[in-house]
């Protein structure tokens, strides 16, 4: 990150010299890095907040259209994505680093906007409710992508270890913050005027990003941030391709959001034949919102950091597909509403508070543009290819074969430990990477 003035080490209504005794609890973080580590904590709450607010509104249209239309939403996003990369492609090639995040969260502030006025009117609809979804489940890959990619811009590989632990709970406390919004407001101002709140948070992101990018300016990964990075709209397709390292990120992408569609599948089938009420659905999905934050912030100000120094990056990978592995395991053997409650908190906690943030890691290595093109490629059109392909895999499966989704859980286990294997690769090479460029 280079030196920064000690000015920036300061924070409103917080004296400078108590506030490396404040954090050092909670990260290993030195005096000059402190206002960027509080402005990106900031700003990853927002984003999270802001589109937590919003998600159980999402799930709750998708198991209103019902389970057999799933697969078919999620082949939609796919395909919404495959457009949006391009596009994405276009902003990276043609404006300075330093405009992507205001350009890109401006448009999907005005995308909130304009559902919020459909809603209004009261269009509400089988075709309403499935954009919503489609453009839900694009939005949140685009913004959490983006911000990560702002991210590997700002911080070497070291920092990153060290700080992306306490960075993403900030996240994490924006995930607790949107379920608790949800729930309070939901029932005295509606689920349309969310998107409202939704939309103010993207703002103070995006306002967020601004002061980072102030704050880094001049020195050293953000240095050339007035410049576009290339000129190619699918270059960051073309380097997943070429790059081996880039290629295993996108597999280990690709196969956890399989198993993770898997036990998304098997809880919209549950949620809808137990409750019918969509109140209840809304709150039901809210509660587990909450749930899984309180523990992934707990785990990233606490473990995140502490579990990537004592174990390695590789290692740390690892945690989520040995997880799955087990849970699998226990959805074959009982395939319940409570059993796939469990699976579903403690995966995603231990996506948000160990995997993830290791993951992102990975990307601190590469060349800027790769950073944001082959990590956004990566983040969104293999992550949703997942989504698509696991939806038509497993009900093919079922319906060809009789099979429930516990039974198809049984079988994907082969799938799960090829995962293992690739986060365990992943860990080595990331290693051998940063030796060479140190």
């Amino acid at each position: 990150m280079g030196e920064l003035p000690e000015r920036n080490g300061t924070s409103p209504g917080v004296p400078r010299a108590r506030l490396p005794a404040l954090l050092a609890p909670f990260v290993e973080v030195e005096r000059n890095e402190i206002a960027g580590l509080l402005w990106s904590f900031a700003l990853f709450f927002f984003v999270l907040c802001a589109y937590y607010i919003i998600r159980p509104l999402r799930d709750e249209m998708g198991v209103s259209l019902g389970p057999e239309r799933l697969q078919w939403l999620f082949s939609a996003v796919f395909v919404v994505m495959l457009g949006a990369v391009p596009l994405f492609g276009w902003v990276v090639s043609s404006f300075a680093r330093r405009r992507i995040v205001p350009i890109v969260y401006g448009f999907l502030i005005a995308n909130l906007l304009g559902f919020w006025a459909t809603f209004q009117i009261g269009a509400h609809g089988a075709v309403v409710a499935g954009t919503f979804f489609v453009w839900v489940s694009v939005f949140n890959l685009f913004v959490v992508s983006l911000f990560w990619s702002l991210m590997s811009d700002l911080y070497r590989s070291e920092q990153a270890t060290r700080l992306y632990g306490f960075i993403a709970a900030g996240g994490s406390a924006g995930a607790l913050a949107g379920p608790l919004f949800t729930q309070s407001l939901v029932g005295s101002v509606g689920p349309t005027n969310l998107l409202l709140l939704s939309a103010l948070l993207l703002i103070a992101a995006t306002q967020s990003a601004l002061v980072l990018r102030r704050l880094f300016a001049g020195h050293g990964a953000s240095q050339g941030e007035d410049r576009p990075l290339g000129k190619g709209l699918l270059a960051g397709a073309i380097a997943v391709w070429r790059s081996p390292y880039l290629f295993r990120i996108a597999l280990w992408i690709l196969i956890a959001n399989l198993v993770s569609t898997l036990f998304y599948l098997e809880q919209a089938r549950i949620v809808g034949e137990t409750l019918a009420d969509r109140t209840q659905r809304v709150q039901l999905f809210a509660r587990l919102d909450l749930a899984v934050s309180v523990a992934t912030i707990l785990a990233q100000v606490f473990l995140t950091a502490r579990v990537l120094a004592r174990f390695g990056l590789g290692r740390a990978i690892a945690t989520l597909p040995t997880f799955a592995a087990l849970g699998l395991v226990g959805l074959a053997l009982s395939p319940t509403l409570a059993v796939i409650v469990s699976i579903l908190a403690i995966e995603r906690a231990l996506a948000f508070a160990i995997a993830n943030p290791a993951v992102k890691v990975l990307y601190t290595v590469l060349e800027p543009e790769q950073k944001y093109k082959a990590q956004n490629f990566n983040d969104t059109v293999v992550f949703r290819a997942g989504d698509a392909a696991s939806g038509w895999i497993f009900n093919s499966l079922a319906k060809s074969f009789g099979l429930s989704l516990g039974a198809v859980a049984g079988l994907s286990l082969p799938l799960a430990l090829l995962w293992l294997a690739l986060s365990l690769r992943l860990g080595r090479q990331h290693a051998e990477r940063a030796s060479k460029a140190g």
